[in-house]
């Protein structure tokens, strides 16, 4: 099959977006439809899975409506470690899907890694234990939903990620399966075998049976059924990959040296390495994606609150949005001595701390909302560049640069903050849907189109050589609070 446009979907957090590219690579439509999460409970984050697929099919609507475009594939990125777990027989969801920013089950998690759980689980996955990841989300399911055991004794259950939901209801219900980088954020996946885990599965009081088979992400996952979508039925569903990994691969990486970071309601940032890497500095071991050339290994930081912290400042401090938010903290040359620790969920990677709360310091009479609003900014860049430094410390050298992409990348004043405390360039995507490239590139490899879908726009940021004392003083002030929080961590949510 050579030929015909590709429509790439990247199923995010907050909303699902879609690109069509034609046979040359080049972006020729979009679309996109908002998303609502709910947090039913204080460290509760969830959405609906029937609305996150009605958001694909609406995105798919509006392309089909927008032009009259010769489809030849379907590609799915989406958004990670949230679970949907459903009645195989029936489709319907047995509960709402549990985002990966949900925290019901911390304590869970702290009671397997005080029982000495935890070497174990990171040589199997590479990743420490956390409630992140699906693992624990599902045996929570398991117990807590009264009919959802009874179905998975029944043979009728099925549990995956967001691409394999996606998967199972464009195909319409004939097929279900996922790829090697989705499995790998499960913690029921041994990246080394590159098999399910039984001893995880154990482990969780997970059944293996209720896990989809794995595939390559650049496989031909099965056609889209008839009546589904505004599509005609028989297009074949090319690529799937977790989205921060189809960023990565978006941005051209395909070698060790670079760091991609995405700045969405969190942040990933994803870094290649030669071979499967496990982290001694809080970081995961992960698998970037799958071809006909093997498997590529990653290490991967997640912070578990990035450009959410400024919509999250912005609604304190009275502002009509995180655009307002950054304008007014250009309005001082600093932050006045002010640090703010965005803990509004826990501590993600490299720290890993449930119990830290969102924690603001340093602030004086002197204290103006524009200098807690750029202490806002500057948590953001603080936070990635802990996990930069993470890196480079598994790694055991110097990384090049930092590739830049997601909604909150678009500020420059951000990018420009994320350069100067690095004291590396940070390159941006002016490219919205870098995930969404990242995936039509791998379907379109296997139509023999292309090899890259053009992704030309580009913005560098260089470090200013005046930001030395800066980066100085707001790191030590950081580190210094961070510190006092995790030695503290049950004095919640204060203001120093």
């Amino acid at each position: 099959m050579t030929g015909g446009h590709v429509i790439a979907i990247d199923q995010g957090t907050s909303s699902t977006k879609a690109i069509v590219v034609d046979a040359a690579g080049r972006v020729v439509a979009k679309a996109s439809a908002p998303l609502k999460s709910s947090y039913p409970k204080p460290g509760w984050a969830e959405q609906s899975a029937d609305d996150i697929w009605a958001s694909v099919q609406a995105v798919i609507a509006q392309i089909v409506k927008g032009g009259d475009f010769d489809i030849a594939g379907l590609a799915i990125a989406n958004q990670r470690e949230t679970l949907v777990v459903w009645d195989a027989a029936t489709g319907k969801p047995v509960a709402p899907a549990i985002l990966w920013q949900c925290r019901r089950t911390a304590t869970v998690c702290e009671k397997l890694i005080a029982g000495g759980a935890d070497p174990m689980v990171v040589e199997a996955t590479g990743l420490s234990i956390n409630a992140l990841f699906p693992a624990s989300k599902l045996a929570w399911v398991l117990e807590n939903v009264p009919e959802a055991r009874g179905l998975a004794d029944d043979g009728r259950l099925y549990a995956g990620t967001v691409d394999s939901w996606l998967l199972y209801k464009l195909t319409g219900g004939r097929e279900f399966s996922t790829d090697h980088s989705n499995a790998s954020r499960t913690q029921l996946f041994n990246t080394g075998t590159l098999q399910w885990d039984e001893t995880m599965c154990e482990l969780f009081g997970v059944p293996s049976s209720v896990l989809p088979p794995v595939r390559a992400s650049d496989s031909r996952f099965g056609d889209v059924a008839q009546g589904v979508t505004a599509l005609d039925g028989g297009i074949p569903i090319l690529a799937m990959m977790g989205d921060s990994h189809a960023a990565l691969y978006g941005h051209g990486v395909r070698a060790p040296g670079l760091v991609k970071a995405t700045y969405g309601t969190g942040s990933s940032l994803m870094t290649l390495t030669s071979q499967r890497v496990l982290s001694e500095n809080g970081l995961s071991a992960t698998i970037a994606w799958s071809d006909a050339d093997g498997v590529v290994y990653a290490l991967e930081g997640n912070i578990t609150v990035s450009a959410q912290a400024a919509a999250f400042a912005a609604d304190m401090l009275g502002l009509p949005n995180s655009a307002a938010l950054s304008d007014l903290s250009q309005t001082v040359a600093d932050s006045g001595g002010v640090t703010f620790v965005p803990a509004l969920a826990g501590l993600g990677a490299p720290h890993w701390n449930d119990h830290v709360s969102g924690t603001i310091s340093g602030m004086t009479l002197a204290t103006k909302p524009a200098h807690i609003a750029r202490a806002t900014l500057e948590a953001i860049v603080l936070q990635i560049a802990d996990v930069f430094s993470a890196m480079e410390k598994d790694i055991g050298s110097r990384l090049d640069g930092l590739l830049a992409d997601g909604g909150a990348s678009s500020n420059d004043f951000l990018m420009q903050l994320q350069a100067d405390i690095l004291n590396r360039s940070v390159t941006r995507s002016d490219q919205a849907e870098v995930g969404a490239i990242g995936v039509a590139t791998i379907a379109l490899r296997s139509l023999h189109a292309t090899s890259q879908v053009s992704d030309a726009s580009r913005s560098v940021f260089d470090p200013q050589a005046d930001a030395a004392d800066w980066r100085c003083n707001t790191k030590r002030n950081w580190t210094s609070l961070l510190a006092q929080l995790m030695a503290n961590p049950d004095k919640r949510g204060s203001m120093a």
